[in-house]
């Protein structure tokens, strides 16, 4: 399920799902994640567990993934050679974004550049 254009979150808010996402071990919260709690649960891309402990839901590791893979595409447009995340990785090629080069490295097809093109428009 993609964001809908409205549930658009800031580069800091996507920071601070990044942070939830790696798991947090107390109430106590970083400041960016403080500042962003309200929305991000209010999205349903986080919530509060029965400890009292924010946690990332499924929408927002859903969120993070496609994050990944964008940044993945955006990467290997700029540098064939550069190191993507392998889940995202495996994602790109199984949907035919990406492709092996036989000098080494991967290349994005026709495919990733119109959905890049896509992604970018929507901005």
């Amino acid at each position: 399920m993609l964001p809908l254009k409205n549930e658009a979150l800031s580069t800091d808010e996507l920071e601070a799902l990044v942070e939830v996402g790696r798991g947090l071990r107390s109430k106590r919260l970083s400041p960016r994640v403080f500042k962003h709690a309200k929305v991000l649960s209010g999205l349903k891309y986080a919530e509060y567990a029965r400890n009292g402990i924010l946690t990332i839901t499924e929408k927002g590791r859903q969120t993070l993934f496609l994050k990944r893979c964008i940044d993945g595409l955006r990467l290997l447009t700029r540098d064939p050679l550069g190191k993507v995340d392998p889940e995202a990785l495996t994602f790109l090629l199984k949907k035919g974004h990406v492709s092996e080069r036989e000098e080494g490295g991967y290349s994005v097809t026709a495919k990733g550049a119109e959905s890049l093109a896509d992604i970018d428009a929507r901005r």
